[in-house]
């Protein structure tokens, strides 16, 4: 079967034909070009009314002086950050958020983190950032009395790819460079100041909003009872056997306090079902289980632990926890390990390293002290007991042999440490005994309406932080540790996870659909604004660094300042374009 980016070159193919067989002919008027898949609208329009808008000069002035200030300072760390970047792609690709270069297309359905079901606000959130960016430098054209040839869109089939306003290149050429400088920071202002507004929006109307009570289901797992009972994706689970359950907590908690084999669901909007228990092998790190068969559309069913038969987790649990090693029998394979916490990363002179312990392999802790840890759960727990400074023992297997560590705990009294990292579930095991995959709803929105900021962060801190929430939040699964699911709006399959309170409950699905036109016109207008103070040609940030070089050439005792201004602009466009191509292409590349 034809893949959809397949589909949507084979159209724009077709597209481009059909458009330049209309254009050679005489049918397309001649405001309308045709550059392969380009199209561009051209008009002369619209030029009175930013002549009536431009009117108060000196507002306008100062908000462009403003935005100069606001974009000198984010081309400067834009650049650094993607400088920086490079090493981090050519030493780690894998470890790249964005491994394929399609996912840096803003186009639903073709990048894989958005979906078409988010397509019509994603197109909102594009249609608003290119018109008030665009809008942006012409009005600051009429400003400072630069005429305009023409304004228009620019599009790649049906899809807005860009607005443009071409300045007349004689007035542009004779303004001074404050004024150069002001247009081509326009757009950067108005679209970090449509970011400023969204993101009000976004707080006071999220705070309207709390989660559906029960726990939302986000999928199951093939051959889980869940499944095997019809419970799927978007339902929610309100009770189990009559007693309620409030979120994806409480509905974990009460199925690791009974050893039922079979519980009674029951749904929202839906039938009560039973769903027979069986313990699942739902993932697992790298050669962790090579006994036993991973993946494909059939979960392991784990049968035994040590000859015991086993149905829950807490069987599995009890199964093991007088024994450091485990022999697992599933239907898809046996294997016999040792079952405790996966240690995948010590930090170079943490406690652990300083006790002797390896920093080039994995190795399993099964006990510390007296306390047997059987997963990595418990290993967090356990550490967190214990006060800095105390000596402790740590039993552990390294390459299968078992060696004990004297560890001095670290860290501070809130945080004790040993300098370690582990991988969640038993010796790196992840384990489900139902078989759904809960949805995060109350996550997502603690980062929307900025709750998920830590109370320890200073207020220019916290806001940064809750930026980077509200940026990481349509690929949270690739940064985001424990997430499973990325957040694309509410879009029509996640929507009835989520309650609308207070003065607006009467509007429901409609102001969850304002909310995510909110959302990604900050997302795409924040992107647009730092990817435009990029230093390089032929975006804002490149003529911005060319005003900006050409103000300091001046001032130097030299006749050489045309040239020191090109040197500086060609090389550090060339620089950015090459740190890009590895950005975009490198981790595609190099794994």
């Amino acid at each position: 079967m034809v893949d959809l980016l397949t589909g949507v070159l084979v159209g724009l193919v077709i597209y481009t034909v059909i458009a330049m067989a209309l254009r050679a002919y005489g049918y397309l008027p001649d405001y309308i070009r045709v550059s392969g898949p380009l199209l561009t609208i051209k008009t002369r329009r619209g030029r009175q009314f930013l002549d009536r808008l431009a009117s108060p000069k000196r507002f306008w002035r100062a908000w462009g002086n403003i935005g100069v200030g606001i974009a000198l300072v984010v081309m400067v760390l834009a650049g650094i950050v993607v400088a920086l970047s490079v090493p981090a792609i050519i030493t780690q690709p894998e470890t790249a958020a964005i491994e394929s270069p399609q996912n840096v297309l803003v186009i639903p359905g073709v990048n894989d983190f958005l979906p078409l079901s988010a397509a019509p606000e994603i197109l909102f959130g594009l249609l608003v950032g290119l018109v008030v960016h665009e809008g942006g430098h012409g009005l600051l054209c009429r400003v400072d009395d630069i005429e305009i040839d023409s304004m228009g869109i620019a599009l790649i089939g049906f899809i807005p790819l860009g607005a443009f306003v071409e300045p007349d290149i004689d007035d542009q050429r004779d303004a001074d460079r404050g004024a150069q400088a002001r247009m081509f920071a326009a757009g950067i202002t108005n679209n970090f100041a449509v970011t400023a507004i969204a993101l009000v929006g976004l707080v006071v109307l999220t705070s309207f909003v709390t989660a559906a009570p029960g726990a939302a289901v986000g999928d199951t797992f093939a051959g889980s009872g869940a499944a095997d009972a019809g419970i799927e994706r978007g339902d929610v689970i309100t009770h189990i056997d009559g007693t309620p359950v409030e979120n994806a907590t409480e509905f974990e908690d009460h199925l690791a306090d009974t050893d039922a084999e079979q519980v009674t669901v029951s749904r929202r909007d839906a039938e009560d079902v039973p769903v027979d228990r069986r313990l699942l092998i739902t993932g697992a790190v790298s050669d962790a289980v090579p006994g036993i068969m991973l993946g494909g559309d059939q979960q392991p069913i784990i049968e035994t632990v040590n000859g015991t038969a086993v149905s829950t987790e807490g069987e599995f649990v009890r199964a093991v926890e007088g024994r450091t090693v485990a022999a697992i029998e599933t239907t898809r394979g046996n294997e016999t390990l040792p079952l405790g916490a996966y240690i995948f990363h010590v930090d170079s002179g943490g406690p652990m390293e300083s006790a002797g312990a390896p920093t080039d392999d994995s190795f399993i802790v099964t006990r510390i002290g007296d306390t047997r840890v059987t997963n990595a759960s418990a290993f967090g727990d356990h550490i967190d007991s214990l006060a800095p400074g105390t000596e402790v023992t740590v039993d552990a297997f390294v390459d299968g042999d078992r060696t004990s560590y004297n560890v001095t705990v670290g860290g501070s009294p809130s945080n004790p440490r040993l300098g370690v990292a582990a991988a969640d579930g038993y010796s790196g095991i992840s384990v489900n005994d139902f078989g759904i995959d809960p949805y995060p709803a109350e996550n997502f929105l603690a980062m929307l309406g900025g709750d998920a900021v830590p109370e320890d962060f200073s207020a220019v801190s916290g806001f940064l932080w809750y930026h980077v929430q509200l940026l990481v939040l349509p690929f949270a699964t690739l940064i985001v540790d424990g997430f499973s699911y990325n957040f694309a709006g509410f879009t029509s399959s996640v929507s009835g996870f989520f309650v609308v309170e207070g003065p607006f409950s009467a509007f429901g699905g409609s102001l969850l659909a304002a909310l995510s036109l909110l959302f990604w016109t900050w997302w795409i207008n924040f992107n647009l604004a730092i990817f435009n103070c990029i230093p390089a040609f032929p975006l804002d940030g490149g003529h911005i660094l060319r005003a900006a070089t050409e103000s300091i050439a001046s001032r130097l005792p030299t006749s050489y300042g045309r040239e020191i201004v090109t040197v500086v602009t060609v090389a550090l466009t060339l620089g950015m374009i090459a740190a890009l191509a590895v950005l975009l292409f490198g981790p595609l590349l190099l794994t």
